[in-house]
């Protein structure tokens, strides 16, 4: 299973990793089919931080974030714990989870 990690602001990707008012997690189970079993879920945070979504990342086992922004120390940090992170991505959040479960995102990618 892998668990994707999305900060979201009105159902487009947050401008901020740390500061999102909420996040989606997906949950992908592959098994048969090449796209597999898709399980999704909002966490809202009533007070967003940093540390809060440090947290949440560790304990949701999140192999994947997609996100618009981040500092530089977050960006190193979450990649020294083996995180994989798409950042600089914009735009509404289902063209973008879609064009990750196809394999076609990539870091810097615009969906406006």
């Amino acid at each position: 299973m892998e668990n994707i990690l999305i900060p979201l602001m009105d159902n487009e990707l947050s401008p901020r990793f740390d500061l999102a008012p909420e996040v989606l997690i997906v949950s992908i189970t592959r098994e048969t089919s090449a796209m597999g079993t898709l399980s999704e879920r909002v966490v809202t945070f009533e007070t967003p931080s940093a540390e809060a979504m440090y947290r949440l990342v560790m304990a949701e086992n999140i192999q994947t974030i997609i996100c618009s922004g981040m500092e530089k120390e977050v960006f190193e940090f979450l990649k020294r714990k083996g995180i994989n992170v798409l950042d600089n991505v914009c735009g509404p959040v289902d063209p973008i989870l879609e064009a990750y479960l196809a394999g076609q995102l990539s870091p810097g990618q615009n969906y406006f």
